[in-house]
């Protein structure tokens, strides 16, 4: 069992009648998927503590307990506690492990806390030519891996209905189909319980008993060494007691059944059920109206076949592993594929994001910031050389601050490229949008892709565009700053630029296009190695040198600049910056995605922003990325941009500032679209209605100009002086 722990810095008070109350914070981080040292928790060797989405989660490695009813308590300087492990001739096994006889591979063994069950494998072949057992097996073999119309594959069991202990397996193209007897349990009858669809009875509960040295404890009954016992009055199972607190137990396995469970039948006195005598031998078989043959298969459903066999319908079905108590690794997610039968785990797509006065977050979690106003290699496949994206940033006329301007996207003879306002140019034409280039084939040298249909699709929302690639690459662009990459698995180890290596490793992110591994205090060095296009491409001819000097115009210092908070010297912006950035963290704006992600850098991020913001509305792109990485997290999010106007059609001249808050000047009109926005019916006539709203507002705000603009222009000047032309020369004649 692993068991993630959220580590709390936290005081424990007693209260009468409440127990232990928990007083305390969560403890953040910084250095994203490395280890942290903790100290200051009780038996801190017991965890691996790792720095997760900016806070620190430890894992104990410790085995399942659940179900042992011997356990044994923890040592004096040990983790974890255990469930009772066996001792057989001389050599210890852990409890829930099987094991088969060096020189019989039909008989098994099986550990459950202190008893181990002793059975002969009951074979079962399907076939009409079975083949002889590979080396060190006890079971013949089918060649094919089929059982009653279902495919047996080698990631998991496929096992049938009429007998859920049977199990068979392919290997090598080979089916192998056994039974195993259920082991003795330790639990008493009333404390076992039998799992739907599953084959042997479960324990439920624990319970902690001291071992004995010499004897055995066998449920409720304690066995002197050498001790024989019968668990049943049929005598189908007998144990003895062998010492060390180990019971050995002789199981019989029964045969494997074709006959329906509702039809088997035990007679007095026997130790496995059996199937009534077959009256009359069919050559067909009804199923929900539609008759099929003898030998003749169909599939249920994508986990389920079935088969025609004498007249009878024999099915099929693949198990699934329980996902419900054994989650996903990080960094992986529980997908289910269409037309395949169970959830499987996956690997999660990198994702590089780059938002704001450019801050980036790499593939594999960095996050730094670099406000260079050049034009860089951003993510390329340095291996393979399949794709290449990189991004021009401006400098919007401020003294050192930068933003994403254009992203050019190349990926072999095609050219895309990302403008302002989501311009969008293929082989620098324009294009509308929805856009797919379906039909778009490569030069006839390109070998084995020509055969492929190299699909390119563009797609257009109201927040964004989305380019989506045959090679699996995908680019989210708002057309303002905002910008998202996301490439598969398979890319590992392969890239290289400003989004890092992608290797699963933080710590080697930084590493300049000549190889060599900088640190955070160098960040200039790092993404200026990755400069393309020459001073030309440059929005400021006067790049600055380092990271330093950016520091010393904001009033930051390097510390500051690697996570810590902000100030703001600039005068215009300094008395509000932090209040448009307080939706992080506060407010709920963002549901309970604070509880999973650590806002600290995004809020650090919008400050930074908004210092030397052009247009005042910097804060929505760290919104954004908050937003679009909680949402990675699983994160159900309220309609946080009506919340915080970060609408792209909506803009803060139309909005007064008043004691450093918003407040629209047409309150009714905005107060219903923000109604209209967060409701969870939003239709094309809810959507008109917002647009309504935002035009009558514009016409509002350009009707109050003009009036200013007029009223102004009327009102009565001063008589202006004459002004006296003075020439050279005599006074003209005097005109009578």
């Amino acid at each position: 069992m692993l068991l993630y722990v959220i580590l709390i810095i936290s005081s424990v008070s007693i209260m009468p009648h409440a127990g232990s109350v928990i007083i305390g914070r969560r403890e953040t981080c910084s250095n994203e998927g490395e280890e942290v040292k903790v100290d200051n928790i009780k038996d801190s060797s017991c965890f691996h503590c790792l720095c997760k989405n900016g806070f620190v989660e430890c894992l104990q490695g410790c085995p399942s307990i659940d179900g042992c009813f011997q356990l044994i308590e923890k040592p004096k300087n040990g983790c974890c506690m255990k469930c009772k492990g066996c001792v057989y001739n001389g050599t210890e096994y852990a409890s829930d492990t099987e094991w088969t006889d060096p020189q019989d591979p039909c008989r098994v063994f099986r550990c459950e806390a202190g008893v181990i069950t002793k059975s002969i494998l009951e074979c079962y072949t399907p076939c009409d030519n079975p083949l002889p057992p590979q080396p060190g097996q006890c079971c013949k073999t089918c060649l094919g891996c089929r059982i009653n119309g279902q495919r047996v594959t080698d990631e998991r069991d496929v096992t049938i209905p009429e007998d859920p202990c049977l199990k068979c397996h392919c290997e090598l193209g080979r089916m192998t189909c056994t039974k195993r007897a259920c082991p003795v349990l330790q639990c008493p009858v009333q404390h076992q319980y039998h799992p739907v669809g599953e084959c042997c009875p479960q324990c439920k509960g624990t319970r902690t008993l001291l071992p004995s040295a010499s004897g055995c404890i066998l449920g409720r009954n304690y066995l002197s060494h050498g001790q024989h016992f019968k668990m049943d009055p049929q005598n189908c199972t007998t144990c003895k007691c062998i010492g060390n607190g180990t019971s050995v137990c002789q199981r019989s396995t029964c045969p494997v059944l074709l006959c329906a469970p509702e039809d088997q039948k035990t007679a007095p006195g026997a130790c496995c059920p059996h199937c009534p005598p077959v009256e009359e031998i069919r050559t067909t078989c009804l199923h929900k109206g539609k008759l099929y043959q003898d030998g003749e298969s169909w599939q249920l459903d994508p986990c389920k076949s079935c088969m025609c066999q004498d007249g009878e319908i024999h099915c099929a079905m693949e198990k699934c592993p329980h996902h419900n108590n054994v989650p996903c690794p990080p960094n992986h997610k529980l997908i289910h594929p269409s037309g395949q039968c169970c959830p499987k785990c996956v690997e999660s797509d990198g994702v590089c994001t780059v938002f704001g006065d450019p801050h980036y977050k790499t593939f594999d979690g960095r996050f730094y910031s670099f406000q260079g106003s050049c034009k860089y290699q951003l993510v390329a496949d340095c291996v393979d050389h399949s794709f290449s994206i990189r991004v021009t940033n401006d400098n919007r006329k401020t003294k050192v601050s930068s933003w994403t301007k254009t992203i050019s996207i190349k990926i072999k003879d095609i050219k895309i490229n990302l403008g302002q306002k989501k311009r969008i140019k293929v082989n620098g034409k324009r294009i509308n949008i929805p856009y797919s280039s379906s039909n778009y084939r490569g030069p006839e040298d390109d070998g084995y892709e020509k055969r492929e249909n190299r699909e390119i699709r563009i797609d257009k929302s109201d927040e964004y565009i989305l380019v989506s690639t045959y090679i699996g690459v995908q680019i989210l662009w708002d057309g303002n700053s905002f910008l998202e990459v996301s490439v598969p698995t398979r890319y590992k180890g392969k890239l290289c630029g400003l989004c890092g290596n992608y290797n699963s490793i933080v710590r080697d992110d930084l590493v300049t296009r000549k190889g060599k591994q900088l640190n955070e205090t160098e960040i200039w060095k790092f993404a200026q190695s990755w400069r393309v296009g020459g001073k030309k491409a440059c929005a400021r001819h006067n790049e600055h040198n380092s990271n330093e000097e950016l520091a010393g115009y904001r009033g930051e210092t390097i510390q500051h600049m690697r996570g810590g908070s902000h100030t703001c010297n600039n005068p215009r912006y300094a008395k509000w910056t932090q209040h448009f950035c307080l939706p992080l963290i506060r407010d709920n704006k963002f549901g309970n995605c604070a509880k999973k992600l650590n806002p600290a850098k995004y809020y650090t991020a919008c400050i930074q922003d908004m210092c030397e913001c052009p247009n005042g509305k910097c804060f929505c792109e760290s919104f954004i990325a908050y937003a679009r990485e909680c949402k990675r997290l699983g994160v159900q999010l309220n309609d946080w941009r009506a919340q915080t106007n970060c609408y792209g059609n909506i803009t803060l001249n139309n909005y007064h500032y008043n004691n450093f808050s918003m407040k629209p000047s047409n309150s009714l009109a905005l107060a219903q679209y923000s109604q209209t926005a967060s409701s969870s019916s939003f239709n094309s006539r809810d959507l008109m209605q917002r647009d309504k709203a935002v035009k009558d507002q514009r016409q509002i705000n350009q009707n109050k100009q003009r009036f200013n603009n007029n009223k102004n222009k009327n009102k009565l000047q001063p008589p202006k002086r004459p002004k006296i032309l003075r020439t050279r020369g005599p006074p003209p004649p005097l005109l009578k």
